[in-house]
Order: C-alpha cells, then sequence, then structure tokens
C-alpha cells in the first residue's frame, strides 16, 4: 500500500496552524484587566465591564496563499525491456522546462537535509543503499511522506559489481528490492548502479528483477557546485545526481542556482516518466 503523500508546504502550514493554536489559547485563559476599583460589575448604559471600551472579535487573518507548483503534462515513455535487458535513461528525452533531482546513498542523516527540500518544495527520487543507511532506516520515512520514492541503490554498494556474475548482481538488486519494500510498505521501479558503471549482465538482472529501468546521469551537484558532462548549464530533461552527505546545503544552493538560471521547476523524476 502506498504511503499517504502530504506537500512539503502544508507541513510548514501545519508547523504555523499550531503555533497560532498555542498562541490563541494563552489568551483565552488570561485573566480580563479591571480599572482600578473596578468590583468587576457593568454598566448597563456602557454594554461593558465600567470603565471599559466594548470589545469587538478581531477580523480573522487573510490567509496566504500557497503556491502551487507548475503542471507538466509528459511528453516521455520510459522505454520497455527489451531483449531481456532493462532500458537505460541518462536524461529524459523531453520539451517540457523541467529538471529531475536525485539523492544517493543516504549515509549522513541531517534533519536539515528534508527542512531544506521541504522548504524550496523540491520533489526527489532516493536511490538508497542498505549499507549506507545503516541502522536508522527510519530517518527516509519522513521523505516518503512528503511523496518522495525510495529506489534500489543495491545492498552493499559494490561499485565493482557490474563485473561481477549475474547471480551476485541480482540478489544485490533483488535483496535491496524486497528489503525496500518490507521496510516503506512500496516496491522500487528504478534502480541506480553504485558508482554508476553498468553493464548487460546488470541490465538482464535488473530486468529480471522486476525494474522497469536504470537511471544515470550526466550532471551532478557535488562539492557545492555543479559538474557538467555537457555544456555549462542545466537543459530540460536533466537528471541531477546528489549525496546525502556533509556538504548537502551547499550542494542543493549549487542546485538551486542553476535551475532557476536555465528556468526549470523541478519534478517528480517518477510522475514524469511513468515509473
Amino acid at each position: 500500500m502506498d504511503a499517504p503523500r502530504v506537500s512539503r508546504r502544508a507541513l510548514l502550514a501545519g508547523l504555523a496552524g499550531m503555533i497560532g493554536a498555542a498562541a490563541a489559547g494563552c489568551d483565552d485563559i488570561a485573566p480580563a484587566a479591571l480599572s482600578d476599583g473596578d468590583s468587576g460589575g457593568s454598566d448597563p448604559s456602557a454594554g461593558g465591564p465600567t470603565g471599559a471600551p466594548s470589545d469587538s472579535p478581531a477580523p480573522p487573518p487573510t490567509p496566504t496563499p500557497t503556491p502551487t507548483r507548475p503542471r507538466f503534462v509528459s511528453d516521455y515513455t520510459i522505454p520497455p525491456v527489451q531483449g531481456g535487458l532493462a532500458p537505460v535513461i541518462t536524461r529524459v528525452a523531453t520539451s517540457q522546462p523541467v529538471v529531475f533531482l536525485t539523492i544517493d546513498d543516504g549515509a549522513v542523516k541531517h534533519p536539515e537535509s528534508l527542512a531544506l527540500l521541504t522548504q524550496y518544495d523540491y520533489p526527489a527520487t532516493l536511490f538508497l543503499a542498505k549499507s549506507a543507511m545503516g541502522d536508522n532506516p527510519g530517518f527516509f520515512t519522513d521523505f516518503q511522506k512528503t511523496g518522495d520514492r525510495i529506489q534500489d541503490h543495491t545492498l552493499s554498494h559494490d561499485t565493482s559489481m557490474s563485473t561481477k556474475a549475474y547471480a551476485y548482481q541480482l540478489g544485490e538488486i533483488k535483496g535491496m528490492k524486497d528489503y525496500i519494500a518490507a521496510t516503506y510498505g512500496v516496491a522500487p521501479t528504478l534502480f541506480r548502479p553504485p558508482g554508476g558503471a553498468y553493464s548487460s549482465t546488470m541490465r538482464k538482472a535488473v530486468a529480471d528483477a522486476g525494474l522497469k529501468a536504470i537511471i544515470h546521469w550526466e550532471t551532478k551537484a557535488n562539492a557545492g557546485k555543479m559538474d557538467y558532462q555537457y555544456g555549462n548549464a542545466l537543459r530540460p530533461g536533466d537528471i541531477v545526481l546528489m549525496h546525502f552527505r556533509e556538504e548537502f546545503a551547499a550542494d542543493l544552493a549549487a542546485f538551486r542556482a542553476a535551475h532557476l538560471a536555465a528556468g526549470l521547476t523541478v519534478v517528480r523524476l517518477e510522475d514524469f516518466i511513468g515509473a
């Protein structure tokens, strides 16, 4: 069963609502101020306590509209498995002004990572490795609640696995798929190779594990700057690689500057490609 999605802005609005409710509760129990010598009686002709002006309810505050992320109609269809091999998607071929944020591994678990994604209302795809997640897989549950999908990045993050036997690769991929399904209640549909290397053997193992595609990249946010394999700016359909690292905030800031300069909107990869 899919976990219910809660928008990032709804989380912030809910927090603001709870703070407002707490303040209102304090007002309700505060004693009414009395003028010097006032016994607390009322003057019927004055319509209120003696010497005090009539109070009228304050008008409710006007709610601030929540900005809505633009909606895009996808013009991309994910390629099918052919010849028993899963497709490799390095960049999404689209004319829409969209970009996709993917975040790998899961080793560094700072609360600021979710807070920053929430602040900017960025959907993300998380490619997590069990070895990197360690003993705190629950950290990523709050990401899932906002709609972020948790995808397959293997059990052990073996960067040389593309050269190894089929049975080993299938065990790494299928084992992580089963672990994600058991831990988060939703099975992954996409796979990212550790280190990026893949082979025909890996593509077969991905397909046989029941996953739809291998997701690669041509640009990444790394060490507080953007690295491009082609050109010097983001392009529509780019898949951006980030990691859960100590420099998460600096990497996200670099990505934010790049996608705003390019006039691109961050959208969820799975929703756009139908995965």
